[in-house]
């Protein structure tokens, strides 16, 4: 089954630390979210305990998340990274503000997976929850014999029920694989 997401329905939730807001774009319950984040301090993260968290970095540069282990970088655009939720984070911004997509998941629920499909580049999709993302510009991808356009900031939900083939055609999409 695909549901298209549309920026419209798409929910504004304040950040648990009170600085900021995270457009909500999916979720379920309180087992994951799927959302997009503008970064325009630098400044702790939300404590997630007990979730797994992926994101994304979809416009600026220079993000540097800091932890007592060390930096995460996640400069470069489109190049996921992955930490525990409760890892304490502060953000460095050294080129002024960004904006992330933002994957969260409950641990002992869910396995998450974030990847960046780039026009015709192709990923197997498990059975599961997944949401296609177009962050920047438009895009088309394919699910079996089904084409999808879609506009900058809309999506698609995919409930898949075997493995399924996703291609992207052209421009460039986030895919959050929720199983």
């Amino acid at each position: 089954m695909i549901t298209r997401l549309d920026p419209a329905t798409y929910r504004r939730t304040p950040w648990k630390n009170g600085g900021g807001i995270t457009t909500d774009i999916a979720e379920h319950d309180d087992l994951w979210r799927f959302g997009r984040t503008p970064i325009v301090a630098g400044g702790p993260f939300s404590d997630y305990a007990g979730f797994d968290r992926l994101q994304v970095l979809v416009a600026g540069r220079g993000l540097v998340l800091e932890t007592p282990e060390g930096e995460i970088d996640v400069r470069t655009p489109f190049q996921p990274v992955r930490f525990a939720g409760e890892t304490r984070i502060v953000s460095r911004l050294e080129a002024g503000p960004v904006e992330v997509v933002n994957l969260i998941g409950r641990r002992t629920a869910v396995t998450l997976d974030l990847v960046v499909l780039f026009g015709g580049q192709q990923q197997w999709l498990d059975a599961g929850t997944h949401i296609v993302y177009c962050p920047l510009e438009a895009a088309t991808v394919e699910t079996g014999k089904d084409c999808h356009q879609l506009a900058t900031d809309h999506g698609l939900r995919i409930a898949a029920g075997h493995s399924t083939m996703l291609t992207c055609r052209d421009g460039r999409v986030i895919v959050a694989s929720i199983v």
